[in-house]
């Protein structure tokens, strides 16, 4: 059986969850500490610390709605993105994707999947099992070990940060350097005879 939230317990835990999205949105996230989201929330720290125990963890909670729906639509979308299309044209649209996801929320990612934090959470292997499959279909286990990381290593948010916020690079630029980048992997998928 399923513990059911309390109605005081479930206001408390939204009430976090929207102070601190607005920081988050609002103030670089190395600023953003455990005492301002509770101030910001109405909350006492021990409620706040009971329910989250770091920063991270609320980013992560924020974080995570967004990157279920993306799932979501990499299973049963029309393609390209969706099943259906070729793997090279499933893994341009997967970029354009995380691009538009990072343009939303990468400042979520910022606080809760930067540094080796990116590769423990539960949306960095599901991208991992997407990418690898799609490197099989299109023939390539053999580099697969290599180049599934490699393939989204441009999706860091520090680099997404990097290009968009400091270099000013718009979505569309980003997302073709992006497009070259699996154009140039897939091209070297073996030929059918």
């Amino acid at each position: 059986m399923v513990a059911r939230e309390r109605a005081d317990a479930a206001r408390n835990r939204m009430r976090i969850l929207d102070a601190a999205d607005e920081l988050f949105a609002r103030l670089d996230p190395t600023e953003v500490t455990m005492e301002g989201i509770a101030k910001a929330a109405g909350v006492g720290k021990g409620t706040l610390y009971r329910r989250y125990p770091t920063r991270e963890a609320i980013a992560v909670a924020l974080l995570d709605e967004h990157e279920r729906r993306l799932q979501e639509q990499l299973m049963t979308a029309a393609p390209p993105l969706g099943p259906g299309a070729s793997p090279a044209a499933r893994m341009r649209a997967f970029y354009g994707a995380m691009v538009d996801l990072l343009d939303r929320h990468g400042h979520l990612a910022l606080a809760a999947e930067t540094g080796a934090k990116r590769f423990s959470t539960g949306a960095y292997g599901f991208w991992r099992a997407h990418v690898g499959s799609l490197l099989d279909a299109a023939g390539l286990q053999r580099e697969r070990a290599a180049l599934v990381d490699t393939l989204l290593a441009p999706l860091a948010p520090e680099v997404f940060h990097q290009q968009s916020k400091v270099l000013g690079l718009g979505r569309n630029r980003i997302i073709a350097g992006l497009e070259l980048v699996a154009d140039g992997v897939f091209a070297q998928a073996p030929q059918p005879r």
